[in-house]
């Protein structure tokens, strides 16, 4: 019953007029995709670059300096990709329901999530450690490592979804 209920839903999705707009539309769907690589490129490559910074590279960079730079681009980028996403899912939402690659990237996005969450939460306390440390726990280096590869491996999915 589940199923059917699902299976109905990914079909009055594809069947939406956004999604057969953007479908129809010769421009609408690689203007989407470049959208949403542009989103991932701003969320990805700021979250990967902060991290970096966690495992000890620009050490120049005043941390705090760095982080109001590049994260407010990564949640800049979160705006492009969300959006994007969604309408191309859409569009073959049929497929994508049931595609295991498309499972894992949901699944990867969210432990990113989390990921962000338990550092901004845990990690990055004292706040004072935040303006004047130049080096990072075990814990917070763990983080950032586990943020690199989240981050890769949501960019693999992506890709091996074209395919």
């Amino acid at each position: 019953m589940m199923a059917e209920s699902i299976a109905g839903w990914l079909q009055w999705l594809q069947n939406s007029s956004w999604a057969v707009g953007v479908r129809q539309s010769l421009w609408l769907y690689p203007a989407l995709e470049i959208i949403h690589i542009t989103g991932i490129v701003l969320v990805a490559g700021g979250a990967i670059f902060f991290d970096l910074r966690l495992l000890g590279m620009s050490k120049k960079i005043a941390l705090a300096d760095m982080a109001g730079h590049l994260l407010t681009w990564s949640k800049r980028g979160l705006i492009l990709a969300v959006p994007s996403g969604i309408l191309l899912f859409i569009t073959n939402a049929e497929t994508l329901g049931y595609d295991p690659t498309f499972h894992t990237k949901l699944i990867l996005l969210a432990l990113a999530g989390i990921n962000a969450w338990i550092f901004h939460a845990f990690v990055l306390r004292p706040k004072e450690q935040y303006h004047h440390s130049s080096s990072w726990s075990k814990s917070g280096k763990a983080n950032a490592v586990c943020s690199i590869i989240l981050w890769i491996a949501v960019i693999a999915c992506g890709r091996l979804l074209a395919y």
